[in-house]
């Protein structure tokens, strides 16, 4: 999943559409095996970012054009391998964390027969081979496509309106909210009866929240609330310790808003002291990039709420809480290490 997220957004596709595709698919996988569902939607997010910065993807394209107006010499290679490389190493570590090891060792063995006569409401504890943990098979709902059985028509519709939604977000760059609405419309117009049950399983509590603090956030953009933190910071005379509030500055701001804007803005606030010759350019931008992206597995960013509205209701407030804790070790963290890895060292 990491794989597939870094060459989606390597290629072009912005991190919000590949983690929209990919998040439902990630956490199915997550269920089916036993894998964690916060690993998994983490190792998506990451690789999202990983392969963001790409020389012809939009993150990348987008930075390197804001580093060339701002008269700072750039590594578009660099910068690519940078954050690919460093979400990766991220992700090995969250690997692990999450029990990444005896994922290894383990293998999924071969599906159990079925009861000849189950209860058609009660679940199946069954054990896997080769595993400690019991699984629990839950009977098909209603309209479920049994194997070796036909796809319905409400079905065949969906795939199809999904396979329009990757196509218009990756080949045309389409909006992504529009395409999936428009999708959601015709599918509704398709199969009235089911619409009132989408409708309800929608996460709209993780909506109505994350455009709270998004408009919340714009409105101390437009004070220049940001703004004026930012200019306090560049006259530090400490170029390295600006550079470090600098990226705090980057992490905080976009775990709330769009990681774009946000290098937007914090990028030019670095040229005064870069200019000095004190730190790296090519380091200090990495850095920026670095931070302003890694945070969005916020919750209140967009790939975070993308996997937390696709996770399974009952478990939604969990994975909710366990992303939010996550997301703040995070905001900690992770502009320090990309400050100690590429600014301290003074290589790029």
């Amino acid at each position: 999943m990491f794989a597939v997220a870094a060459a989606l957004t390597a290629v072009g596709a912005v991190s919000p559409a590949a983690v929209a595709i990919l998040a439902p698919v990630a956490l199915q996988f997550a269920r089916q095996y036993g894998i964690s569902p916060l690993m998994m939607g983490l190792l998506v997010i990451h690789g999202a970012q990983g392969g963001g910065f790409s020389p012809i993807s939009i993150y990348g394209g987008i930075t390197n054009q804001i580093v060339e107006r701002s008269g700072l010499p750039g590594d578009e290679t660099a910068l690519f391998l940078a954050s690919l490389v460093y979400n990766l190493v991220v992700s090995v570590g969250l690997f692990f964390f999450f029990g990444g090891a005896k994922l290894l060792a383990s293998r999924h063995g071969a599906e159990p027969e079925p009861d000849p006569d189950p209860a058609p409401s009660a679940p199946l504890q069954v054990r896997d081979e080769g595993t400690t943990a019991d699984a629990t098979l839950t009977p098909p709902a209603p309209g479920a496509v049994a194997p070796g059985h036909r796809a319905t028509p409400e079905q065949i519709a969906t795939l199809l309106g999904l396979a329009a939604l990757a196509v218009g977000a990756l080949a045309f760059n389409l909006n992504v909210g529009l395409v999936a609405m428009t999708v959601a419309v015709v599918l509704a117009l398709i199969s009235p009866n089911e619409q009132k049950n989408a409708v309800d399983k929608v996460a709209w509590s993780t909506v109505l929240l994350v455009g709270g603090v998004i408009t919340y956030v714009g409105v101390l953009q437009r004070s220049g609330a940001i703004d004026s933190v930012g200019q306090g910071v560049t006259g530090i005379g400490a170029p390295l310790l600006a550079a470090l509030l600098l990226c705090y500055i980057g992490g905080v701001v976009s775990a709330f808003a769009s990681s774009v804007a946000v290098l937007g803005a914090t990028i030019p606030l670095a040229v005064p002291f870069l200019q000095q010759g004190q730190i790296g350019p090519v380091g200090m931008i990495a850095a920026l990039a670095i931070s302003s992206t890694v945070v969005d597995v916020s919750p209140f960013s967009t790939n975070g709420a993308l996997v937390v509205a696709n996770s399974p209701p009952e478990e939604r407030d969990a994975i909710y809480k366990r992303f939010l804790v996550y997301s703040v070790l995070v905001i900690l963290v992770g502009p320090a290490l990309a400050w100690v890895l590429l600014i301290v060292p003074g290589w790029l």
